[in-house]
């Protein structure tokens, strides 16, 4: 169509004045998952999942047989590519990797966005999530999450 091709122009064009492309299109960018089967199982349903011709994947379902070091190097691999643009982790997932996260928080990356999600078997805490804690700062502390 005409305003795909229109599109198509402008990114090429925009390519060749700016040397490289800082960030992928929204349309290039994907969301990863990691946590249990549920939750993943609900985004891949609702067309989140992708698996490329390596058998490669953007999500990974977390169980009890599922050691860290797995949950570790996909949480790395989904934090190094550069079509993922966010990464929701299930909160006690992400408990588990705590280190990882706050690395990533400290050194300020934007993209991929990490979000600390519920997972149906423990409630959502707020105070373990530092993208909440931002959020506090930002308004001065004076958010009750007691209720949540």
């Amino acid at each position: 169509s005409f305003v795909h091709n229109f599109r198509c122009w402008v990114c090429s064009t925009y390519r060749a004045a700016m040397g490289r492309k800082k960030f992928l299109n929204q349309t290039d960018m994907q969301v990863a998952v990691i946590g249990d089967e549920d939750t993943v199982t609900g985004f891949v349903l609702a067309g989140v999942g992708k698996r490329d011709g390596q058998g490669n994947t953007n999500f990974l379902i977390v169980d009890s047989k599922t050691k860290r070091k797995e949950v570790e190097e996909k949480f790395m691999e989904f934090q190094q590519s550069k079509d993922i643009g966010v990464i929701l982790i299930n909160q006690t997932v992400a408990e588990e990797i705590r280190h990882l996260l706050t690395d990533h928080t400290a050194k300020g990356i934007v993209v991929p966005t990490v979000l600390e999600i519920p997972s149906k078997d423990k409630p959502y805490d707020p105070n373990a999530d530092q993208v909440m804690q931002r959020v506090k700062v930002f308004f001065g502390g004076n958010i009750d999450t007691s209720d949540w």
